[in-house]
């Protein structure tokens, strides 16, 4: 592979069976929005799928279902702006999966965000066209997006008729098993022209009354000459068009530059939203000042983000792939913008575009890069800190109690009926038991903290969130005098798979693993930051939270007492109760169904119950042991009087590795990480190829059509940095490096932002060099674990060592 081909996804054939995928994955964005790789001519159907989606932009429906009326709030698909097809004489207009088409080539340029597409077809007179297009969503000036579009007639002479639109009538369908919920979110308000070029759609969401404004202008150039035709105006009520024709001769160039301006009323500091995006488009450049500028923007941004990698081409191009599209899910521009990180990217509609805990695997990589886009991600969840605790009261705890999956407000999102793809039944859905994830949101602002040593930032948002959550975790804990321990009860974890025990009426689990070790590091963590406060915020949180100082007598109670069950082989208990269920016939069901990833469908199809079986989506055990250091976790497990060790670990991998069916990207991306703390470098290396084949080739079978999966693109860079290259960030500020890099990687080489200092780590088999550049004005301490050794590293000082 040359460098080149290190940035492209290319695609040779056009292949309708794998359109949704390629879609997907050819997805534009810039933190603002994003909008799939659909063909520029199509609307959706079984084959395509044109989708954009604004960050933070929500609307709600209800739907009836089994006599009651479900809602449910979606990020919302705004209407098309990339629609531009043409058609031959009277023929029809072109559509790619309905031509006949003899050359076909599309490629992502990743280096500089480019969408470019090349094919030819032949109508059924023998005439043969060459199609050329590329597409941009603009990285610096995030409320542009263009198309430019060239038409060759090869063999012919004729008139070409050529249609742009801005299509309102889209709907959210992007999702299969949500097509019997309503989708039709948008509302017509005002369409019409400016200037001779120019047309603008206003439409407004049903319930949220979000107003959208887009506004496009074309240019017409045949053979290199701009040319000012009449230009026809097709309006209904929620599409407006524009139609010309040219007759073109055989071999001529007609080109069409498409730019377009979108703006809604949640943006911040915008007054009148179509005058502001009609006179956008009217000042925006032609299509090639646009890319330049595009250009040099990627260009900047992969100076701070890049992973080189040696020796490995797939490895390189997915792991750029992966830092490509989450720093289009979320840029800098996202520091003017009040949303969350979606599970699934603006890259479809899969999970309603709501907020997860998946971000935890994501927030290290902004963290370490441009830790801007992280601060503003959390703000997100500081806006919505009032409503956590609000939600917390309503079910009887302390504290603030963030939902399962958030969206606009910060209330509860998640369904209460879910649809079972396999056996078409809809049932009651109990995940909002998942309390972990306010948990994992104490952890990224943990986290934040850590890595940028931003103490003002704490100070004024981040404390109170972490405390917030601490009271919640210790109202979520109850003292059992009979065993002298702290329990928790109708919880959670990760799996999924378990909603409650074999036989109980009630959802809920009690003493689950992740769960209570996690309320242990919460609650330090967040009493570690109320000593760090000064005085004054001290003061001021106090009141805000309405803590008591004698609450860290009973944080530090739940700390040294809290119940996390083992057998008597030191297997550690997923939950109260999980080893007296039934074993699975893993085999079995192997050979039945091959793909045996989602068991609980598969289980629940046959009318069975995984709560009945030792089974797991993803280990909630395990995922201990990626969530937080292994220091941390010997600490934890010290204090509470139980043993810990890497044989603990070694056991707990190979048991659990054999229950679970990896249901979610994200477990492979735990089993991956533990498997390289424990030495095992070919079962790493198995699992490491699994996450890099996740997204890019859809191996859950059908998932990645419908939006990307953020958790574990962000999971693969972080295995790259903890993983491979080996670094932990300890508490004191030190980083600690022991590389181990896979046989075939000549070379390791990125840079990343750690407390205000940039740090250049240039890593190969024989020697390893960590830098500062000689502009950085602060030093780090950097622990070289092969070496035992210590260095301060300081502005323009380069360490070199063998691994």
């Amino acid at each position: 592979m040359n460098s080149d081909s290190a940035w492209k996804l290319i695609y040779n054939k056009f292949s309708p069976d794998e359109e949704g995928l390629r879609e997907a994955l050819c997805t534009l964005g810039n933190g603002y929005m994003g909008t799939r790789g659909a063909a520029a001519e199509s609307f959706a159907s079984d084959v395509h799928y044109p989708g954009t989606y604004i960050s933070g932009l929500y609307n709600t429906l209800g739907t009836k279902i089994a006599g009651r009326t479900i809602y449910n709030e979606d990020m919302v698909n705004i209407p098309n702006w990339t629609y531009l097809s043409f058609r031959i004489g009277d023929g029809p207009w072109f559509l790619p999966s309905a031509a006949n088409i003899i050359a076909y080539s599309q490629e992502l340029d990743m280096k500089s965000g480019i969408l470019s597409r090349k094919m030819r077809f032949e109508t059924r007179k023998g005439y043969r066209t060459q199609i050329i297009t590329q597409r941009i969503v603009h990285m610096k000036y995030p409320h542009l997006a263009a198309i430019k579009y060239v038409i060759v007639p090869e063999n012919y002479s004729d008139h070409i008729t050529v249609r742009t639109m801005l299509d309102g009538s889209v709907q959210n369908t992007n999702v299969e098993r949500y097509r019997q919920l309503r989708s039709d979110h948008w509302e017509s308000q005002e369409l019409g022209v400016f200037a001779k070029n120019g047309i603008y759609l206003k439409m407004r969401t049903s319930r949220s009354k979000v107003e959208l404004a887009q506004a496009s202008k074309i240019r017409i150039f045949v053979a290199n000459e701009r040319r000012k035709l009449p230009i026809e105006t097709i309006t209904k009520t929620n599409r407006i068009a524009q139609e010309f024709c040219v007759h073109m001769q055989k071999g001529k160039r007609l080109c069409v530059e498409k730019i377009v301006s979108i703006y809604t009323s949640n943006d911040i500091n915008v007054g009148n939203i179509k005058d502001e995006a009609v006179n956008s488009v009217k000042q925006a450049s032609r299509f090639v000042s646009l890319l330049n500028s595009h250009r040099k923007k990627w260009e900047e941004t992969w100076k701070k983000i890049d992973i080189r990698i040696d020796g490995d081409a797939f490895s390189q191009k997915v792991i750029r792939l992966h830092l490509f599209h989450l720093f289009q899910t979320a840029s800098v521009h996202n520091m003017k913008i009040d949303a969350g990180l979606p599970a699934r990217g603006l890259h479809g509609e899969s999970y309603r575009g709501h907020i997860f805990w998946d971000a935890l695997f994501v927030y290290p990589v902004f963290y370490l890069r441009i830790p801007q886009i992280a601060k503003a991600l959390l703000r997100y969840r500081y806006r919505r800190l009032p409503q956590a605790k609000k939600y917390a009261a309503e079910n009887g705890y302390k504290g603030a109690m963030f939902p399962w999956q958030s969206g606009s407000s910060g209330r509860e999102e998640t369904q209460i009926m879910h649809l079972n793809p396999r056996s078409g039944k809809w049932g009651p859905d109990f995940s909002r038991l998942q309390r972990h994830v306010s948990f994992a949101i104490a952890h990224s602002f943990w986290q934040y903290y850590h890595f940028t040593g931003d103490m003002d930032f704490m100070s004024k948002y981040g404390a109170e969130v972490l405390v917030s959550i601490a009271q919640f975790a210790a109202s979520l804990v109850y003292f059992d005098k009979r065993d002298g321990r702290y329990h928790t009860k109708k919880v959670m974890g990760p799996d999924e798979f378990h909603e409650k025990l074999p036989g109980s009426s009630k959802p809920g689990l009690n003493d689950n693993a992740y769960t209570n070790v996690l309320i242990v590091w919460i609650l330090e963590k967040a009493e570690a930051m109320f000593h760090l406060l000064s005085s004054r915020y001290k003061e001021r949180l106090i009141e805000k939270v309405g803590l008591d100082i004698k609450e860290f007598e009973r944080w530090d109670d739940i700390k040294k007492k809290i119940k996390i069950g083992f057998n008597k082989q030191k297997i550690i208990a997923q939950f109260e109760g999980y080893f007296k269920l039934k074993e699975l016939d893993w085999d079995k069901y192997r050979k039945k169904y091959k793909n045996i990833q989602r068991m609980d469908r598969i289980l629940k199809a046959e009318g069975r119950a995984p709560d009945d079986y030792k089974v797991a989506k993803q280990a909630d055990v395990l995922m201990l042991f990626y969530v937080l250091r292994l220091d941390q976790i010997k600490e934890i497990f010290r204090n509470l009087g139980y043993g810990f060790d890497k044989k603990l670990l070694r056991r707990n991998y190979e048991y659990y590795i054999k229950r679970t069916s990896h249901g979610s990207t994200l477990s492979k991306v735990v089993h991956c990480y533990v498997s390289q703390l424990l030495g095992k470098e070919k079962e790493f290396l198995n699992w490491f190829e699994e996450v890099l084949k996740s997204d890019i080739y859809d191996t859950q079978g059908g998932t990645t059509p419908e939006g990307i999966h953020c958790g574990v693109m962000g999971g693969s860079i972080d295995i790259v940095q903890r993983g491979l290259a080996g670094l932990d960030f300890l508490d004191d500020g030190t980083i600690k490096i022991e590389p181990r890099l896979p046989r075939k990687w000549r070379r390791l080489k990125f840079r990343l932002h750690y407390r205000r200092t940039s740090v250049l780590f240039d890593i190969m088999p024989h020697s390893v060099k960590v830098s500062i550049p000689k502009h950085e004005d602060k030093g780090i301490k950097l622990m070289l674990e092969a070496k035992k050794k210590r260095y301060r590293l300081s502005a323009g000082k380069t360490v070199s060592f063998k691994p």
